[in-house]
């Protein structure tokens, strides 16, 4: 592992200071950044020289609380806390479901949902150990995965010649409950969280924390499903949230895109009927339109269809 300087922020404010100025990064579960960091697979110009811990600044980023029907969770909260909150499994189902689909025990005890929804892409290309692979995302000419093994990778098309996938379990969640991001800076809207562009896989400058995840009241019944190979442990093949109040619908999957990709054919196709086989099988039709096979990922527009029914199903 190349030599960084570590810092142990005492306040937001500190991180945020820490952070200008140079090669910087932040870290509270580290179950993302110490893995990339491990097997060397960013280059030297994109590898941190700080890190930046963000854990010695708990509980002050570590809670759930309901304030006025609003879901408010700390940055830090691990992902373990959130599935288990009977605050947001009785209120925010799906955001519940998906924390608890996320990785491994283990590493729901460690990694927390801020660290979730920032994480880098698991593209094995950008992946590889010794930076083996100068992709498009490290400022490289090529997309790898494009014209070799891609049958995990998107299947909405390439955003800027690149095919990598978002791998967030929770981010889909957030984006069907309409919640928000709140930064050092800002207020994001989690629909507009993720930068589809490269290289970056969010809009956070590099000055910039997440500080907390607000989800607004919800009424209606939600969930999320997820496909993976090993139940237990895996990244999504492809996941899905969907969020029915009313006679409006909210479907997002994410796994299929570089960033969460909402399904507003879908949306559009069951809004104002009720929920049962035929209708949620005509949505997930409908979110089919616009894919774009690869060479060897055709048999995910499957999948995503078949997880599209049936989190609709579960929200009936």
């Amino acid at each position: 592992m190349r030599e960084f300087t570590h810092i142990n922020a005492t306040s937001v404010d500190e991180a945020v200071s820490a952070l200008q100025g140079g090669k910087a990064a932040v870290i509270a579960g580290g179950t993302d950044l110490i893995g990339t960091l491990r097997f060397y697979c960013l280059p030297d110009d994109l590898s941190p020289d700080v890190i930046v811990n963000l854990k010695s600044i708990s509980p002050s980023l570590d809670y759930i609380e309901e304030d006025g029907g609003m879901l408010k969770i700390g940055a830090c909260t691990r992902l373990e806390d959130i599935a288990m909150s009977s605050v947001v499994q009785t209120g925010w189902t799906a955001l519940a479901e998906a924390a608890h689909r996320t990785a491994s025990p283990h590493i729901r005890e460690s990694g927390t949902i801020g660290g979730n929804i920032c994480q880098v892409n698991r593209c094995w290309y950008f992946r590889k150990p010794n930076n083996r692979f100068d992709c498009i995302r490290k400022g490289g000419g090529m997309c790898f995965a494009m014209m070799g093994e891609n049958r995990y990778h998107a299947i909405y098309g390439a955003v800027n010649g690149c095919v990598a996938v978002n791998p967030s379990d929770t981010a889909p969640a957030l984006v069907a409950l309409g919640a928000t991001i709140v930064t050092s800076k800002r207020d994001i809207a989690a629909a507009d969280f993720w930068d589809a562009g490269v290289p970056g896989s969010t809009v956070l400058d590099d000055d910039e924390i997440v500080t907390e995840i607000q989800v607004p009241a919800f009424s209606g019944k939600s969930a999320f499903v997820k496909f993976a190979l090993r139940k237990s442990i895996d990244f999504p093949v492809v996941n899905c949230a969907a969020a029915i109040s009313g006679s409006s619908a909210s479907i997002c999957l994410n796994a299929v895109y570089n960033k969460p990709y909402k399904l507003t054919a879908a949306e559009d196709a069951i809004a104002g009927q009720a929920i049962n086989e035929t209708s949620a099988a005509a949505a997930a039709e409908a979110a089919g339109e616009g894919t774009v096979a690869l060479a060897n990922n055709k048999w995910k527009i499957q999948i995503a269809k078949a997880m599209v029914k049936r989190a609709l199903l579960a929200c009936a």
